[in-house]
């Protein structure tokens, strides 16, 4: 099957839509389709992320979702690949294999010193592809995560201590 991945763009919403609202189904999540593009939207609008869209015969299949991070031990601008997601009936056809080279290439050309991503332990699937192209889980990092009050989640306190909102 032959994939072309290109940067996508506000006029893509439409697109995008339905493969993130699949993406955040997959990960046992409400249908929210006016949500998600909302979402998408303000990501696009505000530059705050890169969505590769992955594309077969000018349908839409897939899509990755890159933020940027900064290394303060490297001094140097890192990728989270932080969403990786291809329409179930477009599986195992070389999309995600095509979405994530793609990733690689993006963070490359932009100067980047690595691209990293998390998955769940039980994605095994995703994991043997991963390594088969030459991603690496470090044995000696530990990620954690610190939940925040969903009733603060996306929106700035007028009082903040650090004078975020201000």
């Amino acid at each position: 099957m032959s994939v072309q991945v290109r940067r996508a763009s506000a006029d893509d919403l439409d697109r995008l839509v339905p493969l993130f609202d699949g993406y955040r189904r997959f990960y046992e999540q409400e249908r929210d389709p006016d949500a998600a593009r909302d979402f998408l939207k303000a990501r696009l609008d505000s530059g705050d992320s890169v969505i590769l869209l992955a594309e077969h015969d000018g349908e839409a299949i897939g899509f990755t979702q890159l933020y940027p991070l900064f290394s303060s031990v490297r001094m140097a601008r890192i990728w989270i690949l932080n969403d990786l997601f291809v329409d179930e009936s477009h599986r195992q056809r070389g999309a995600g294999r095509a979405l994530l080279e793609a990733a690689q290439a993006y963070a490359e050309d932009d100067g980047a010193a690595a691209l990293q991503l998390e998955t769940q332990r039980t994605n095994s699937v995703a994991q043997s592809l991963y390594t088969r192209l030459g991603w690496e889980a470090p044995d000696d990092t530990i990620w954690f995560n610190l939940p925040l009050d969903d009733s603060v989640r996306g929106r700035q306190r007028a009082d903040a201590p650090f004078g975020i909102g201000n």
